[in-house]
């Protein structure tokens, strides 16, 4: 009579599901591996996703913040008492490049002029002869109502498009825009490409010819050549400072300390812009504004009639930041502007 074996639970349990003691080893083999792997792999996963562009809902839920990783790079507001702002802007090393004043307490060097100038924002003193630029007395200047707008991150990049209203004091609609804001990163630069299309959807609209315009940043208050911290301004064509008021170029970097450390902000006008090369509307106090618009103010003479928009056509400008840390590098601005003269810029958004 055959005698039969028996396997007990605690044997069966050792030979794993196989029931064969040598597949079972090759099994557990293979798991001690595969969660090695796991543990080595998973923390890059993490830092890949950390360090990646992401847009998150600002807190009072008027507006959005980009983030790369957990820092904060800029915020867009929709409404700062008129228009909407991108505040704060910060450098790659999360410097700030922008004034604080007078959306929270003012900061280090900061003086409390200009309460219009906010950061980083787009208007016009002129529109259809209405105030853009000012924001007082409130109930006498022009609004810019946000309308739409998405945003969204992919890890690479953070992309904000907006729609807004230009609104006269008594409530009429002159002409909207359109907004786009990229971030995107160049080794240890941060790029901010900003697309405007203002569109004449009211009828025919008239950019006064002011200096009161148009692309305007506000930099750091320690940043400011006024400041005496080491602040400076240089254009294209090799102006600084105060002398590069008024002139048209193709580019303007504002340099200076900020935060223990120094940074700065290149803008570029893209050729495809609305009057290119425009003039700037720099500053020694601190604005840093690009003015496609404005003429007598600075080269004197009389007032010209502005720029007429027809109804139902679009006005393109687009400019290209470069936010870094360290001394301005003229030469390679030179070379971003070239890079950036090549590309179109986008029309769909």
């Amino acid at each position: 009579m055959p005698t039969h074996r028996r396997t007990s639970d605690a044997t069966a349990s050792r030979r794993g599901a196989s029931g064969h003691p040598v597949v079972n080893r090759f099994f557990r083999l293979i798991g001690c591996l595969a969660a090695l792997l796991i543990v080595a792999v998973s923390p890059a996963w993490g830092d890949e996703a950390a360090s990646g562009y992401r847009v998150e809902p600002a807190k009072d839920g008027g507006g959005w913040n980009v983030m790369e990783g957990d820092e904060l790079v800029a915020g867009y507001r929709f409404d700062s008492n008129g228009k909407p702002i991108l505040f704060p802007v910060h450098s790659p090393d999360g410097k700030p490049l922008t004034r604080q004043y007078p959306m929270v307490e003012g900061g280090e060097n900061e003086r409390q002029d200009h309460p219009h100038q906010r950061s980083l924002w787009l208007s016009h003193g002129e529109v259809d002869g209405v105030d853009f630029w000012a924001e007082a007395p409130r109930d006498e200047c022009g609004r810019i109502v946000h309308r739409s707008g998405s945003a969204s991150g992919d890890g690479k990049a953070a992309v904000i498009v907006t729609e807004n209203d230009w609104v006269a004091p008594d409530g009429t609609k002159l002409l909207s825009d359109r907004r786009r804001f990229a971030f995107t990163n160049d080794g240890d630069r941060r790029i901010l490409d900003c697309d405007f299309s203002l569109d004449a959807t009211e009828g025919d609209v008239n950019f006064g010819d002011t200096k009161e315009g148009s692309f305007g940043i506000r930099v750091a208050g320690t940043m400011k050549v006024d400041a005496e911290m080491g602040g400076k301004i240089t254009n294209a064509e090799g102006k600084t400072d105060k002398a590069a008021w008024s002139l048209p170029s193709k580019w303007v970097d504002y340099t200076g300390p900020t935060a223990g450390s120094t940074a700065g902000i290149t803008a570029h006008y893209h050729p495809s812009s609305f009057n290119f090369p425009c003039r700037w509307h720099v500053r020694t106090y601190g604005l840093f504004a690009a003015n496609p618009f404005g003429v007598y103010h600075f080269v004197g003479g009389d007032k010209t009639d502005g720029h007429t928009l027809p109804e139902g056509e679009s006005l393109r400008m687009s400019f290209r930041l470069v936010l870094h840390d360290g001394p301005f590098d003229r030469a390679e601005a030179e070379k971003d502007f070239e890079a950036y003269r090549g590309e179109d810029r986008p029309n769909d958004f």
